[in-house]
């Protein structure tokens, strides 16, 4: 081959290459942006209040809430070491379904150890956004109502606004540096926490736990059952409201197409989690959990490595995989996720 020949193959490579990458940022875009219309909403003042509770030993702890929308404030906890000086990194933790902000402060408590201010908030009709304060009658409630009158996305998507919004509060904060800031969820917590790294770049460090799965492998290869579990009391009024005694994988759909429309398509897991890269994102799952099928959780881990290495970013990308365990997370992950946090946030 003389040298003309190779440096037109190398320009056209090169050109080839570079129309590919145009076309995947513009894709990327295309989804974050519809992502982000499909959950807006007329901003409102903060109005944030603080109430300081009793401190424990060596660390300060915070009751805190803001309006996240015209209907609804958002309650959290902030826990940071009393002796931190300056803006600090933060990490953000987001509780499964039927949890609450509380459940989260042994992971509050080992994060303000390392540095960190460690933030934990109550999802949508969880915790303080109840009249029982606990259980998930009210957000079961919420999913019926979404799927009567197609609007409100209680199921993950609204609390990805709250997130949002959170971080819209913790920028006002002047212990806050809000270029450092992580965020961790468990379960429903972790689908969350892909979704909203990958629409909002303030997110610097990304761990979904028990969470990262693609919802279209899971209905094309009828494996949606435990997913649709985590709802199960809200799923079944609608499938006796609509008639149907032995709701399918085709049931299932018409249920997310108008309860979290695009989960299984333009927001799959496979194409959100795409759009975190090259921010460090760490996966943890486990190698026998039926709520996130492994051959759908495959799916996005390959998206995700081919992400990172188009962006040259291998190193930013984490999958742990829990051996014979379910849907939890082990001690030993959650001490990796914290490491993952201090090497990337550096507090």
């Amino acid at each position: 081959m003389d040298h003309v020949t190779r440096l037109v193959r190398l320009i056209l490579c090169a050109w080839l290459t570079i129309v590919w990458l145009g076309a995947g940022i513009a894709s990327g875009a295309d989804v974050r942006g519809d992502f982000l219309k499909l959950i807006d909403r007329p901003r409102v003042p903060l109005a944030a209040e603080v109430t300081a509770l009793p401190a424990s030993g060596l660390l300060e702890e915070f009751h805190f809430s803001f309006a996240s929308d015209a209907e609804q404030r958002v309650p959290g906890i902030l826990l940071k070491r009393k002796d931190l000086a300056g803006r600090a990194p933060v990490v953000i933790a987001l509780h499964g379904t039927g949890g609450r902000k509380w459940d989260e402060i042994p992971l509050l408590v080992a994060l303000a150890d390392k540095g960190f201010i460690a933030v934990a908030i109550d999802g949508r009709y969880h915790g303080e956004r109840t009249k029982a304060g606990s259980g998930t009658v009210e957000y079961d409630q919420a999913i019926v109502r979404a799927w009567e009158n197609p609007g409100e996305h209680p199921f993950y998507y609204d609390t990805v606004w709250d997130v949002m919004r959170l971080i819209d509060y913790l920028d006002t904060r002047d212990d806050v540096d809000a270029a450092r800031i992580g965020l961790y969820g468990v379960s429903k917590g972790g689908i969350e926490t892909y979704l909203t790294a990958a629409v909002d770049e303030r997110v610097s460090v990304a761990i979904p736990c028990i969470g990262l799965e693609s919802f279209k492998w899971a209905l094309d290869n009828d494996d949606w059952q435990e997913r649709i579990g985590t709802v199960q009391h809200a799923f079944d009024v609608v499938a006796k409201e609509s008639h149907v005694t032995e709701p399918g994988t085709e049931f299932v759909r018409a249920f997310y197409a108008r309860v979290v429309p695009g989960i299984d398509g333009e927001f799959d897991g496979p194409s959100m989690v795409t759009l975190i890269s090259p921010r460090p994102l760490m996966a943890i799952n486990g190698d026998s959990d039926a709520h996130t099928p492994l051959p759908g959780l495959q799916l996005c881990v390959d998206a995700a490595q081919a992400a990172y290495h188009r962006t040259g970013a291998e190193d930013r990308f984490v999958e742990r995989i829990e051996e014979k365990t379910g849907h939890k997370v082990n001690a030993d992950s959650q001490a990796a996720a914290i490491a993952w946090f201090v090497k990337w946030l550096k507090p």
